[in-house]
């Protein structure tokens, strides 16, 4: 890897602001791109009320890593950071963070943007929404494959 980097799968929440100066921190960067999801109140055309997120820890930790080496493969970055929730979250809780500093903008945006796209198709995460019509097991969208391909 060319860049410092920093993966957390967590129930707590994090810090934008940390995370932001810790990615800005290089004096050469100019530039930090972050991406934060969020758990949205509908879905499928349902009112969701709660997200469960569940993983194996050492194959969702070994996932990630691959997918951050594999963005610092292809740009110039200088940092990333990668934050992903599990537990129990509420509507409106953020479940993801992606962050990434360099040098120029261009690597910045598509470094973070794969790794998101990354992240909804290779990352061992299941997630199980509470919807006023029951409980369901979220399965991948082409929408989110097809995001992927592109890379």
């Amino acid at each position: 890897m060319n860049g410092e980097v920093r993966i957390a799968v967590q129930n707590e929440e994090f810090d934008q602001s940390a995370v932001y100066q810790w990615l800005s921190a290089p004096k050469s960067s100019g530039a930090v791109v972050l991406f934060i999801g969020k758990v949205r109140d509908m879905n499928l055309g349902d009112s969701v009320q709660t997200l469960y997120l569940e993983h194996y820890p050492a194959m969702t930790e070994k996932a990630l890593r691959d997918i951050v080496q594999q963005a610092c493969q292809r740009w110039e970055l200088q940092r990333v950071q990668l934050i992903h929730r599990i537990g129990k979250l509420q509507t409106g809780d953020e479940i993801v963070l992606v962050g990434v500093s360099s040098a120029h903008r261009g690597d910045a945006y598509h470094a973070n943007e794969f790794i998101m796209d990354y992240l909804k198709t290779q990352a061992p995460f299941w997630k199980k929404e509470l919807t006023d019509k029951g409980e369901r097991w979220i399965e991948e969208r082409a929408s989110d494959k097809s995001a992927a391909e592109k890379w």
